[in-house]
């Protein structure tokens, strides 16, 4: 049972001020830091926690929001205890308000084998599966015959408009924070129109691919081949396991599987918008 200091805690709204306590419980439980995806996350969308009364936060998840007024999906992410207070009824308790709060909301996560059962306890099903590579890029084979380049100011309402017909909700708030967050924004063009996007941004020594948004395998081929051209660092991204294809493709080009995810959704049967063309996350904490 939790300690009756951690039952009566109240579980509050995160704000950046809480980013440094954020990063510490990423550590506590061996995930890196991570401050520049948890203040990306914190400002996108809603942090919930509950505080330590010896400093610190006991737990926290963020809650990313999809649609301009009423919620057309929320993805939750970020969910951490801390290690000293794990297995005591607390992440249970910080999940069970997040659901109840969201309401009718439909939710969705990514879950570690770890944290699944919980998630099945309290009502999520599984729906997907994405599989997590890593390693530096190395070209090979034919050229891509898609023609790439980095995204401008102009092409915003295009990418907008393409987002929201895969994605199947509207992501203008994540969308419009790419060009700040990323290293890389980059776009795929066929006779003047943009067929695909992708990002690149920093984490820790690695550069995630997300979001990667492609009309076909080889469009986002050629995505991933202009990031990886663009950086001396291993990249890192999270691919729908029905894409087998792409991820044939990557670990031939040296990115080495390492772990699964299981998506889960909660109020639904399945993510809304079309999977095809929908290739990896901006980050799993994010849908």
């Amino acid at each position: 049972m939790p300690t009756p200091s951690l039952t009566s805690s109240p579980i509050r709204r995160l704000t950046l001020r809480d980013l440094t306590a954020c990063a510490d419980l990423s550590e506590d439980r061996g995930w890196p830091r991570e401050e520049h995806k948890w203040g990306f996350l914190l400002t996108a969308g809603k942090g919930y926690g509950i505080d330590d009364p010896d400093g610190g936060l006991v737990s926290a998840c963020v809650v990313t929001e999809y649609g301009p007024q009423d919620p057309a999906l929320a993805a939750i992410g970020m969910f951490l205890v801390a290690g000293r207070h794990a297995r005591q009824g607390v992440g249970r308790r910080l999940m069970r308000h997040v659901v109840s709060a969201m309401g009718t909301t439909p939710l969705t996560l990514h879950a570690t084998p770890y944290g699944r059962p919980l998630y099945e306890e309290l009502g999520f099903k599984v729906t997907g599966r994405a599989e997590m590579v890593l390693g530096h890029f190395t070209p090979g084979g034919p050229e891509p015959r898609i023609a790439t380049r980095a995204a401008t100011a102009e092409d915003l309402t295009a990418i907008l408009r393409l987002d929201e017909q895969v994605f199947g909700a509207d992501r203008t708030h994540i969308v419009t924070r790419l060009p700040a967050f990323a290293d890389q924004l980059r776009v795929a063009e066929e006779g003047g129109r943009i067929i695909g996007y992708a990002g690149a941004w920093p984490n820790m020594d690695t550069q995630v691919v997300g979001p990667l948004i492609a009309r076909d395998t080889s469009v986002a081929q050629a995505l991933i081949t202009s990031l990886a051209a663009h950086t001396d660092r291993p990249l890192r991204t999270d691919i729908d396991v029905r894409h087998e294809e792409l991820l044939t493709w990557v670990k031939e080009r040296g990115l080495e599987p390492i772990a699964f995810n299981s998506v889960m959704s909660y109020g639904i049967t399945e993510l809304p918008g079309d999977w095809s063309r929908r290739f990896a996350p901006v980050t799993v904490a994010a849908g």
